[in-house]
């Protein structure tokens, strides 16, 4: 599948419509974001049952302060719509590869119930935060 481009008006529904989706926040001007370009598209190729999508910072400012990018290229991965991971940096082909299976392995509902109990502990006020 080819890299799919994400605006505000197709972001939603590519995510809500994809089980998987690894996002490219990139620009034009940005050196390290052109390298990484080549890394992403391999890997896309590799993972045809993924979505690999970019968002171009520039024409899609609004979309990047959504997700507070502050440092390009960042890479996003969505799975059941839940972000599990998001880092600033381009990453060497073998690191994008071991993250992919990693993201692969994680268990979706143990992320969520994690999450659930990490909002209901920031419910409680400040009671959760001294726990380690």
């Amino acid at each position: 599948m080819a890299t799919v481009e994400l605006t505000k008006e197709n972001f939603d529904q590519t995510v809500s419509e994809n089980p998987f989706v690894l996002i490219d926040f990139w620009a034009g001007w940005c050196r390290p974001c052109l390298q990484f370009a080549p890394v992403y598209e391999r890997a896309s190729e590799a993972h045809t049952d993924l979505v690999f999508a970019k968002v171009d910072t520039e024409a899609q400012q609004e979309l990047a302060g959504a997700f507070q990018i502050t440092s390009i290229p960042t890479l996003m991965i969505v799975r059941d719509q839940v972000a599990i991971f998001a880092q600033p940096g381009a990453l060497p082909e073998a690191a994008l590869t071991d993250l992919i299976q990693q993201a692969r392995a994680l268990d979706m509902d143990e992320v969520r119930a994690k999450i659930a109990a990490e909002q209901q502990g920031a419910g409680d006020g400040d009671a959760g935060t001294a726990q380690a």
